[in-house]
């Protein structure tokens, strides 16, 4: 099965790092990507651009808003993702649990559901 980490954290934290700990920080990112190539579970990953790039859309009643920025503000924002493949959710987890960014911000874990198959819940 398919699991989506996806990675919350503070995204002011990376720009107040030393380059000591960025650099340190991008090698922890790079060997735990090298450890899922490894056992098979890496499908894809990707960083994503800050919060202030963002633009939301909305439909109402036929009409789209468009809105710069987040829709919702928190402390936290998605900065990036891991797809991974693993057995169960328990598998998913463990491999949530080693990634760097665990030990700064959230990983949420989402199983996803297959276009292929019949969607239950």
């Amino acid at each position: 099965m398919d699991y989506l980490l996806l990675l919350y954290s503070n995204e002011d934290g990376w720009t107040s790092m030393t380059p000591e700990q960025q650099q340190q920080g991008y090698a922890a990112y790079m060997a735990y990507t090298e450890a899922l190539k490894k056992a098979g579970a890496y499908k894809a990953s990707q960083r994503l651009r800050p919060v202030s790039t963002a633009t939301t859309i909305r439909v109402t009643d036929g009409k789209s808003q468009v809105l710069d920025g987040p829709y919702v503000e928190s402390k936290e924002q998605l900065g990036g993702f891991f797809l991974i493949e693993a057995p169960d959710l328990d598998s998913a987890l463990a491999w949530a649990a080693r990634c760097p960014g665990a030990s700064h911000g959230t990983i949420e874990v989402r199983p996803i559901w297959s276009m292929d198959a019949p969607q239950t819940s």
